[in-house]
């Protein structure tokens, strides 16, 4: 998996830069970014501080797990339904 170029922690500082009034172009030439790139990122982390993203990323992580875990226990039953119907 491809690292990410920016830490969570600038792209708040960024969020919060467009939020105080700094031009959408300075932040973008300051970051190395497209202005598409910012207003995704607005869109994603406005309002939150480093401790929501920390919280949004477990819930992230705790949710593909869960996940996981369902698709793993759908199979096991499926396959449990075709040996019972095999012997019937």
């Amino acid at each position: 998996m491809k690292k990410p170029r920016h830490s969570k922690s600038k792209i708040v500082k960024a969020v919060n830069q467009l939020y105080s009034g700094i031009s959408a172009d300075v932040i973008c030439r300051d970051y190395g970014i497209s202005r598409a790139t910012l207003y995704n990122w607005r869109s994603k982390y406005s309002g939150m501080d480093l401790s929501h993203i920390k919280r949004l990323k477990d819930l992230e992580d705790e949710n593909k797990r869960l996940k996981q875990m369902y698709a793993d226990l759908a199979l096991d039953n499926k396959i449990l339904k075709d040996v019972i119907d095999k012997k019937l």
